[in-house]
């Protein structure tokens, strides 16, 4: 099935990027390959229901855990999701702690990003003709709360009411990856404040914001972050671990929040990002 196949009534307003670990989400779905002005996405993209509510789910290192943080095409991804319909998203992921007392198993539901990366495609608007051939002006999206404030408050209420106990607010450095930080950069990660460090949470986040999406990051922490602990340091094995651990109360919490999500996006500000740009 192609993105062009899929009617109206099929199409779902809630998508699911699955991070490290988390590469199934939905039962009883269909799989629906999307070709985008991009390229293709990390996978083909699975559309079903969850909690009575049509869903999409897309697995975002792919589901063989193939695509390295900074081989992941954000842009397809985002525009794949938005092109079925899409218009709230909710990120889980893997990250690191980098204060003692987020430790693993804890949810961080974050309110701040830093970007780390480099040589990333992170916009839309980088000077080339759009999908429709023409060259659009340049956007300069909004970005100070770089997450849904409605997507974040339902989350929260969300882990809550699943046995979790989450952390409201903190802010994710995203670092380029593949290779974990060393004890030097994480502990002057943790010196700027800064509350987890991840691999995917930039551009995925801006990209949402410039085609007007609801995003929402639910971090779950894997690690004590290498300069935070003593001993090896961080290892993959001990990320998938942690997080394979935590994955069906993950699922529940998400079940809980695509339930109670909003229905109509113009309760939040973010479906208004694009508001008074060029068009």
């Amino acid at each position: 099935m192609s993105a062009g196949e899929i009617s109206p009534p099929d199409r779902a307003p809630v998508g699911v990027i699955g991070g490290s670990g988390f590469y199934e989400f939905l039962d009883d779905v269909a799989e629906v390959t999307v070709d985008t002005p991009y390229g293709r996405p990390s996978d083909s993209l699975s559309v079903g229901s969850l909690a009575g509510r049509p869903v999409v789910f897309l697995p975002r290192h792919g589901r063989r855990h193939t695509l390295p943080p900074h081989r992941i095409n954000y842009r397809a991804n985002l525009w794949a999701l938005r092109a079925l319909g899409v218009r709230q998203v909710l990120a889980p992921g893997a990250v690191g702690g980098l204060r003692p007392e987020l430790g693993p198993g804890t949810l961080v539901v974050p309110d701040q990003l830093v970007d780390r990366t480099s040589g990333r495609e992170q916009t839309y608007f980088d000077g080339q003709p759009g999908p429709d051939g023409q060259l659009p002006q340049v956007v300069h999206v909004p970005f100070a709360d770089p997450y849904c404030p409605v997507g974040r408050a339902t989350v929260l209420d969300a882990a809550r009411n699943t046995g979790w106990q989450p952390v409201d607010g903190g802010t994710m450095v995203v670092i380029e990856g593949p290779r974990f930080s060393t004890r030097a950069e994480s502990l002057w990660h943790g010196q700027m404040g800064w509350s987890v460090v991840g691999m995917t949470g930039h551009p995925e986040a801006v990209l949402a914001r410039e085609l007007a999406l609801c995003y929402t990051a639910l971090s779950l922490v894997t690690d004590l972050d290498s300069g935070v602990e003593v001993g090896h340091g961080v290892t993959q094995q001990e990320v998938f671990t942690v997080f394979a651990r935590n994955v069906d109360r993950l699922r529940v919490l998400l079940g809980d929040a695509v339930r109670t999500l909003p229905a109509d996006q113009g309760v939040c500000p973010c479906g208004q990002a694009l508001a008074g740009t060029p068009s």
